[in-house]
């Protein structure tokens, strides 16, 4: 089962699929409209196939590595180990994080959904300080989806 597990370690995905196509752009609309749907979405399992959200693995906006501060695009450690790319920007770490752990597919590049996710994530960089405590225990530990069922 762990190579089922979307949390375990090497779980590899194609890079195309969350590196942004040429061209696109995100949908535009009033930031804080979008922050505020997107601090819904922040906390809605219904993105993924396994009853992950956002909230799981970030909550009270934890579990970031001290790059999470730097700006977009930068290098993170996760899309490096499972994608192999070098730099994301913040909606490509969205779609990343849709794939893996969230165990869904990414969202269209076009859609609102992504663009509110990508500003609320920005929002929460803004209040990121590095070195903060953060949550030790594993996000992934209580949802593993290879766990037995209730």
């Amino acid at each position: 089962c762990a190579g089922q597990n979307p949390c375990a370690a090497g779980t590899k995905i194609d890079p195309k699929l969350v590196t942004r196509p040429a061209g696109t752009k995100l949908v535009l609309g009033s930031r804080p409209e979008l922050i505020k749907q997107g601090e819904r979405l922040w906390k809605d399992t219904k993105l993924s196939t396994n009853g992950l959200s956002c909230n799981t693995c970030h909550v009270n906006h934890g579990n970031f590595k001290a790059t999470f501060a730097k700006p977009y695009p930068h290098f993170v450690e996760m899309a490096n180990q499972r994608a192999g790319l070098k730099k994301v920007d913040i909606d490509e770490m969205v779609q990343l994080c849709m794939l893996i752990p969230m165990a869904a597919k990414p969202l269209p590049w076009d859609s609102k959904e992504l663009a509110a996710l990508s500003a609320y994530s920005l929002q929460a960089q803004k209040t990121f300080t590095p070195g903060a405590a953060q949550p030790a225990a594993n996000p992934c530990a209580a949802k593993n989806p290879c766990a037995p069922k209730k």
